[in-house]
């Protein structure tokens, strides 16, 4: 089945509901609190549109859009299993990485390219180490952490999870629940790297700069995974316009950093 419909796993993507922030913590304590099945299915069923913004990063490499779909539905009910909800930390926040690692590990366990056997490993050791350290402390753990985790070098811990990794940009929007957009960048940004935040900075504003429909579109296209003809139906112009004003946005974005 080809991504750009709207039916993955038999869910109809452009009916699902998307919960606030406060919403999200409200079924999590009930969960907890009661057990009740029901608060869990309505945060599983109000997170799917995430686990579809994550997914589209591992899509392209002839993997069933399906199967990634429900993987990361998996990491998403590990996430829930695990969320400490005395941290100050988002819930979609905590989500993201749980999300990725579950897909990174099983692409890496279908992989057709060849990594040596000890890169492989050491791989396995930090990804196992990072997700240890989520669980801890409720964030995403930086190399130096993972390293340090495991007792191994950070240079060789960041070369073995290169070897699996695929590059994406730090400025690809992961995940939107209103107007606060989730960037990689914020998964695994170093807090203390001034020249880095600045960059945010002028993405964030770039962003804020354009006008109301192109933020639609781009948000249609990149955040809910809508074809450009799905989006000219829904705003009620052409697919050509949408095609226009969308690279106009994306170059109006890249002129601005």
């Amino acid at each position: 089945m080809a991504y750009n419909k709207v039916v993955i796993s038999g869910i109809n993507t452009s009916e699902l509901t998307v919960l606030k922030e406060e919403e999200k913590t409200a079924l999590l304590k009930e969960y907890r609190e009661t057990g009740n099945k029901s608060a869990k299915d309505k945060l599983i069923k109000g997170n799917l549109r995430l686990v579809l913004s994550v997914i589209q990063r591992f899509t392209g490499r002839g993997e069933d859009v399906d199967d990634l779909f429900q993987i990361g539905v998996i990491g998403l009910i590990k996430a829930i299993n695990n969320f400490d909800l005395t941290k100050e930390v988002r819930f979609s926040t905590y989500c993201v990485p749980m999300i990725t690692g579950e897909l990174r590990r099983h692409l890496r366990d279908y992989s057709h390219v060849k990594v040596s056997r000890s890169l492989r490993d050491l791989a396995y050791k930090a990804i196992q180490a990072k997700e240890k350290l989520i669980l801890q402390n409720q964030r995403e753990p930086d190399i130096e952490e993972i390293a340090n985790e495991i007792g191994e070098k950070r240079a060789d811990v960041v070369i073995a999870l290169e070897s699996i990794a695929d590059p994406v940009s730090l400025y690809e929007p992961v995940y939107s629940d209103s107007d606060d957009t989730l960037y990689i960048m914020d998964q695994i940004g170093d807090k203390n790297d001034v020249e880095s935040r600045l960059d945010e900075l002028s993405i964030r504003d770039a962003i804020k700069a354009l006008g109301e429909r192109e933020k639609n579109i781009l948000y249609l296209r990149f955040l809910q995974g809508k074809t450009q003809m799905e989006v000219a139906r829904e705003i009620g112009i052409s697919q050509a316009q949408v095609s226009r004003l969308e690279k106009g946005a994306i170059k109006q974005i890249k002129n601005s950093v």
